[in-house]
């Protein structure tokens, strides 16, 4: 069973610690605020979790990534990555990224992409702490142990938040759900790849090994 003892960082906080056990994981917390400081300090007294932060303030506890999901979020990244140096509009992060949305939440995307340009508008000293804006593009890859609609509203966040452009993979049913801005879902199932557009137009993602992690 995880133990939680956060220590006071502040005058403004107390310590707290949590119990939760593994089967009820992933699990929301509520916590006093926390700055990107305090955050940063938190998640490295638990390095062998993950965690987010809703809108509200609620810390949201994940487990760790099982294996399968790994070598799917690798894959992403590693295509995201690839492409992002030879275009060279944009920065790429893997799923150990975590971004503040202007609406305050912590979300760590799967994958994702921003325009340097925007990176650029935050100045040297914030670039070397948690960016806080929205990516232009996100992935998230739903895992086994992922409910559906989580991910759905998480996806919708981003896009509330100035996303451009997300993708939801889902390898259990290998399908993409694209979301644009101001646009109903697409969902596409049994394809092989997928075309980025908007921000990411010339991206293209071969899901064969996200599919199939030991395919030939």
């Amino acid at each position: 069973m995880p133990v939680f003892t956060r220590k006071p960082v502040s005058r403004y906080t107390q310590a707290m610690t949590f119990a939760i056990d593994d089967a009820f994981l992933p699990a929301t917390l509520t916590v006093p605020p926390m700055t990107d400081e305090e955050f940063t300090a938190f998640c490295a007294e638990h390095a062998d979790l993950n965690f987010e932060m809703s809108a509200e303030g609620e810390l949201i506890v994940m487990a760790p990534t099982n294996s399968d999901t790994g070598i799917c979020n690798s894959e992403v990244a590693g295509e995201l990555r690839n492409w992002a140096r030879k275009d060279r509009r944009g920065l790429s992060c893997d799923s150990s990224t975590g971004f503040v949305l202007p609406n305050g939440a912590r979300r760590s995307p799967d994958a994702s992409w921003t325009l340097k340009s925007r990176v650029d508008q935050l100045g040297s000293r914030k670039r070397k702490s948690f960016w806080h804006l929205c990516p232009d593009f996100v992935m998230e890859v739903r895992s086994d142990s992922d409910r559906l609609k989580p991910l759905q509203k998480k996806m919708a966040e981003y896009l509330s938040q100035g996303a451009q452009l997300g993708w939801l993979i889902d390898p259990q049913n290998r399908s993409v759900t694209i979301y644009r801005p101001n646009d109903e879902v697409e969902t596409h199932t049994g394809i092989n790849q997928i075309e980025g557009e908007g921000p990411l137009a010339g991206f293209v993602l071969d899901l064969t090994y996200v599919w199939d992690p030991f395919a030939d």
